[in-house]
């Protein structure tokens, strides 16, 4: 499958999730210096292989009529300072939520380990800005996803495939957490505790034959 099905075939799946709405969100994926990503002002769901855009690393227009997303400059921005090779960004409902509330997203479920424990929530910047791409990096530095103040969430992987399903995780916990506050306070694992799911990760249990 091509760069640009990718696109067409993860926003789609986007939109069916309910993690973005009208044109918002945007993704990309990688491959060496080219940057395949989806055009601005377009619903994820109409996407079409030849009007997905490809840029060169440093933001120059390689292939394609249409402009690509205004958040173009916060995706080349983390693609250099990460291994990412996919970008995903949403507008979910729990993401904003915590997003507007919130100045991190603390691990109430051993699963947060997935996108590398506490999610850092970037500090407000005008979408499609350089402040908003310097924001965005740092919060991601160490990290599988991070939130945006009062924007969204974003999320990086090796593949389109993995960056979005740490989307899907994101949104999850985002949603736990929220749905937690409206039965009390969520309980907050601990650094001790959190340690002890990477030690049995690693070590896992062995059950002998008959």
């Amino acid at each position: 499958m091509s760069l640009r099905e990718q696109l067409c075939e993860y926003g789609r799946r986007a939109v069916e999730l309910g993690l973005v709405i009208g044109t918002s969100g945007n993704l990309s994926v990688r491959q060496g210096d080219l940057v395949a990503v989806t055009p601005s002002g377009v619903a994820l769901d109409r996407l079409t292989p030849e009007i997905c855009p490809i840029v060169d690393v440093t933001g120059h227009l390689v292939e394609g009529d249409a402009q690509p997303s205004s958040e173009t400059p916060m995706h080349l921005a983390v693609y250099e300072t990460t291994d990412a090779q996919a970008i995903v960004h949403t507008h979910s409902v729990f993401g904003t939520v915590v997003a507007t509330t919130m100045t991190e997203l603390p691990p109430v479920h051993y699963n947060a380990l997935l996108l590398g424990g506490v999610v850092r929530v970037a500090e407000y910047a005008t979408y499609g800005t350089p402040e908003l791409a310097a924001n965005v990096r740092a919060a991601l530095e160490g990290k599988r996803a991070a939130l945006m103040a009062n924007h969204g969430g974003v999320s990086i992987g090796a593949s389109l495939e993995e960056a979005f399903e740490a989307t899907r995780l994101l949104e999850w916990l985002c949603e736990v957490y929220v749905r937690g506050l409206g039965v009390g306070r969520p309980t907050v694992l601990t650094d001790e505790q959190l340690a002890a799911v990477i030690e049995r990760a690693a070590n896992p249990p062995t059950f002998p034959r008959r």
